[in-house]
């Protein structure tokens, strides 16, 4: 992330020239991802450099609730949050400033080891998988958050084989109010383009804005099932295809 710095100062926030950057791993929901070392520890770690389409406007709103939910949520199956970082530069006379996630680091995307043939799991490593990932979203859901965006690439497994649940940032809050007020509660009103397609639950296809956990669950049951298929279980290259494959597998959608 890229913003103007004429008049802003950051003490909080150390310079990202204490990590020594290695090399790039991939590209979050709204950020790029790199491996690097602590200079002073030696200690490996994930740098998520925040991306923006216009420099001028600050933080994203989707930046700030990343890093909020993550300064809360410490569990050993979500990934830890470690501090975040700035870069100052100048460009065109113009001071500007990064900012950049330090995250803990792992070793291995479930989707890449599920594609690398090589690779086997057994009953009771899918098991022991399928339990950690419940348990990261049961905590997250029990604290009043959703993660929105749950699928294969966005779980990720360390050298000792811990599974976390990582890229928060289409996570929100939930907000509860009383049953009869829900309608008219503005904030329980939640956008329904989130959720990469394939994992992607009926209610969103319909257009519900009123969702809740249900959907990461819905998630998290297609992840399950490509631990078996080893690919992604429902493909579909449209809303509709996609709707279809879910109505072709489960019946008819009713309001119950």
């Amino acid at each position: 992330m890229t913003t103007n710095a004429n008049t802003i100062e950051y003490p909080y926030c150390q310079d990202v020239s204490k990590y020594e950057k290695l090399n790039g791993i991939g590209k979050g929901t709204f950020g790029e991802v790199y491996k690097a070392r602590c200079s002073k520890t030696g200690k490996y770690v994930a740098l998520k450099k925040f991306v923006a389409e216009n420099s001028n406007y600050g933080l994203p709103i989707t930046t700030l609730r990343e890093i909020k939910l993550l300064s809360v949520l410490r569990h050993e199956n979500i990934i830890t949050l470690i501090e975040v970082c700035r870069h100052e530069f100048t460009k065109k006379d113009e001071p500007y400033t990064e900012f950049y996630l330090v995250l803990e680091f792992c070793d291995f995307e479930l989707s890449s080891l599920l594609a690398n043939k090589r690779v086997k799991f057994s009953i009771g490593e899918k098991k022991k998988l399928l339990k950690m990932m419940f348990n990261g979203l049961h905590f997250i859901h029990f604290n009043k958050i959703i993660h929105r965006d749950i699928k294969a690439s966005n779980i990720l497994i360390n050298k000792m084989g811990v599974l976390k649940l990582a890229d928060f940032g289409l996570a929100r809050p939930i907000h509860t109010s009383p049953l009869e007020e829900n309608a008219k509660d503005p904030r329980r009103h939640y956008t329904n383009n989130v959720v990469t397609l394939w994992y992607r639950a009926p209610e969103l296809l319909l257009g519900d804005r009123m969702y809740g956990p249900p959907i990461d669950i819905w998630s998290a049951a297609c992840v399950m099932i490509e631990l078996w298929t080893r690919s992604a279980f429902l493909r579909g290259d449209t809303e509709i295809k996609q709707l279809n494959l879910i109505i072709d597998l489960c019946g008819s959608i009713t309001t119950t």
